[in-house]
């Protein structure tokens, strides 16, 4: 950084630099951010940390070293004789920036001012509180590896890494957020990776104006993806490292976010949200049967419903061999208030059940099943098949391995329900197409959301639908434009 672009540089000032960093830091206002004052060689030096992100005992072993030093020690350069000789450790960087040296406290490593020196030495011997690395609650396999992605950003790129062992892989770090100063990493194989796709996403991440993301990976969706209108996601996530190691080998781009276990897979399709490890854990055959499973349960939590009730109040679309489809007793409340209160209960349920301790929590079930399945029939509030098909369509939706794209589907479940309830036969056809329309328009960072399917690739929507075998899999997705396509 050249001097003229240094708003606060550093200068051989030693008092200067100091109360800068002392007012700025708030040192004696926030009781974890420290300041020692030292004097080491003949002289006069300071350091700058915040309690509870060292490892005080490399601060230790450093300041022990600094100790035993005479000033001769340090001649003729003092910078270079204590970074190349004097501080024994890995990560250790100079800044002649005292506002970037302010970002760099506030985000773990420790600062040590030298007086005579118009550099600032950075030591990075940070730790952060972290739980261990568990299988993710949402992405559980019967076999396969249990660890999964955590709160910090260094430990989530070595899990990352331990898988990725490509000479190409890139992990570059940037910070978003004028005042949180989150630290994001972008990670992509250069090899593989189109530099476009790269670029476009760096470009979206450098143009965020804000000052902190506090909900971390979801603030950054928003502000990189954008359509706020639009229910699909356009970002996958991810909590297991095997699942962002095989996206990176596709082609895709990640984004690690600081302060949060979920990592983001650009650019994604419809079809991205639909797979799950499982399937790859099992035979091919195997692994081909749950996910036509998976796509059939899929379907029949976004059409059940409104496909019944169309049924239901137009008998004469069904033949008499499926009159049994139908219902004799709609009840004293209308079919439709029915499908739209216990849609409603079951959303308040889920936030219920979040909400409750693990130990309540087959408590609530019991109740609710209680409440909602034999009471409620008995005092005639619901009928038998109303519970039946919202049954079968709230299985299809626990079924989808996304959360994101479940809740997605929801809306235009019950979006498709008021249009067949409103307008019929007429309603039900207009609804299908507007959401038809809805994910053709769709792009995530320019590709096509329902590609393989519009635009068709038969090659690639042969591998949508049927879980193919590892061996014959030897082709990236085209439309990532990869520079090496071949496996």
């Amino acid at each position: 950084m050249s001097e003229d672009k240094i708003k606060n540089p550093v200068t051989k000032s030693f008092a200067d630099n100091v109360n800068y960093l002392h007012k700025e830091l708030g040192v004696g206002k926030s009781f974890d951010v420290i300041q020692l004052d030292l004097q080491y060689a003949g002289r006069s030096m300071a350091m700058f940390l915040i309690d509870g992100f060292v490892k005080d005992d490399i601060l230790h072993y450093l300041m022990k070293l600094l100790s035993q030093l005479d000033p001769d020690q340090l001649e003729p350069d003092p910078l270079e004789k204590l970074m190349q000789v004097h501080l024994p450790y890995v990560e250790i960087d100079k800044q002649n920036d005292l506002d970037a040296v302010i970002d760099q406290v506030l985000s773990g490593p420790t600062a040590l001012v030298v007086d005579g020196i118009d550099e600032i030495i950075m030591i990075d011997a940070r730790t952060y509180p972290i739980r261990g690395p568990q299988e993710p609650d949402l992405e559980r396999v019967t076999r396969g590896a249990r660890d999964g992605f955590v709160e910090t950003i260094v430990f989530n790129t070595s899990l990352t890494r331990r898988r990725v062992r490509d000479k190409t892989l890139r992990m570059e770090y940037m910070q978003v957020g004028r005042r949180s100063k989150t630290d994001v990493c972008i990670s992509y194989i250069e090899d593989i990776a189109d530099p476009s796709i790269v670029k476009r996403i760096k470009d979206s991440l450098e143009k965020i104006d804000t000052d902190g993301i506090p909900m971390a990976e979801k603030t950054i969706e928003e502000f990189i993806c954008g359509r706020p209108l639009n229910p699909y996601p356009l970002v996958r996530y991810t909590e297991r490292p095997d699942t962002a190691a095989v996206h990176l080998y596709e082609g895709h781009v990640l984004i690690f976010v600081d302060g949060s276990p979920s990592v983001l897979i650009t650019p994604t399709t419809f079809w991205h949200h639909l797979q799950h490890s499982e399937e790859y854990r099992q035979k091919p055959l195997v692994g081909a049967y749950l996910r036509l499973i998976r796509f059939f349960a899929v379907w029949l939590g976004i059409f059940i419903l409104p496909l019944w009730y169309l049924f239901a109040s137009n008998p004469e679309l069904l033949g008499e061999n499926l009159q049994f489809i139908g219902t004799e007793d709609t009840g004293t409340i209308p079919i439709f208030l029915q499908f739209l209160m216990i849609e409603i209960g079951l959303d308040i349920l889920r936030m219920a059940t979040i909400h409750t301790p693990s130990s309540l929590a087959t408590a609530l079930g019991l109740v609710a099943a209680i409440l909602i399945g034999q009471v409620a029939v008995e005092v005639g509030l619901f009928i038998n098949e109303v519970i039946l098909y919202l049954a079968l369509a709230a299985m299809g939706t626990f079924a989808t391995p996304s959360y994101e794209l479940s809740l997605a589907n929801r809306i235009v479940r019950i979006g498709l329900l008021i249009l067949t309830a409103a307008f019929g036969v007429v309603g039900f056809s207009i609804g299908i197409t507007l959401w038809i329309l809805l994910l053709i328009r769709t792009k995530s960072f320019h590709i096509p959301y329902l590609w393989p399917f519009i635009p068709f690739s038969y090659r690639a929507f042969r591998d949508v639908i049927l879980r193919s075998p590892m061996p014959i899999k030897n082709r990236r997705p085209t439309v990532l434009h990869p520079k090496d396509p071949d496996r």
